[in-house]
């Protein structure tokens, strides 16, 4: 969890309570240990935000404060609600849960009136997208690919062979149909699109091509968007 996530979960966490809460009751909460919470609070109080109480005793926070209201229009708050709610569409469980807490958050913070908007009463948007990953984890591959390192694969065409390949992953690519990951393969020597529901098995190496990152993403790019 980004530290600035952290932050604003505790003060939600203490906007919310009716007692004071403990920092070892918030560590808990948000699987860290509790001398990292007396610094966030810490942080917190240095930044004026009306925390009170002490270690041991637990910490409040003051009636009548909250973050500052996110200004939407209700076209906005709706295009919001949309765009989230079709991450359902990829077949990425970690990209839905995260667009989840996003609602979750922004429902929090939103001025009550546009409240309705984000919630989606009025639309609905249809779960029916691309196919769930087979045995890739979407959230490990992507941070793969945030951390180049290579990828092990085996992988099955449409044809139904199999073949292992060791692979530099650059990018994930979301469509109705499908979900792609774009990669180098050191087997074609080439870039290769490979379905994610035809991968039988993925393997996370602890070799990196930090070096060789920003060349590949590069020509990915220039085949994929040319011009």
């Amino acid at each position: 969890m980004r530290r600035a996530d952290r932050l604003f979960d505790i003060i939600q966490l203490l906007r919310l309570a009716r007692a004071p809460v403990t920092a070892a009751a918030i560590a808990a909460e948000l699987e860290v240990a509790p001398r990292t919470i007396y610094r966030d609070i810490a942080s917190l109080q240095a930044s004026r935000v009306p925390i009170e109480g002490a270690a041991g005793l637990g910490y409040v926070l003051r009636r009548g404060y909250d973050l500052p209201p996110l200004m939407f229009t209700e076209e906005e708050a709706e295009a919001i609600a949309v765009g989230l709610r079709l991450l359902d569409r990829t077949g990425d469980p970690g990209l839905a849960g995260a667009a989840r807490g996003v609602l979750g958050k922004l429902g929090a913070v939103l001025p009550e009136g546009l409240r309705a908007h984000l919630a989606g009463e009025a639309f609905h948007v249809s779960t029916h997208g691309a196919p769930a990953p087979g045995a890739i984890d979407l959230s490990a591959l992507r941070a793969a690919i945030r951390s180049a390192r290579k990828l092990r694969l085996r992988y099955i065409d449409g044809n139904g062979a199999t073949t292992t390949r060791t692979v530099r992953p650059v990018a994930v690519e979301y469509y109705t149909a499908a979900t792609l990951l774009g990669a180098w393969c050191e087997l074609r020597e080439d870039y290769r699109n490979f379905r994610t529901d035809r991968i039988a098995a993925a393997e996370v190496l602890a070799e990196d091509f930090a070096a060789d990152a920003a060349r590949l993403k590069a020509g990915w790019l220039a085949l994929t968007r040319p011009g």
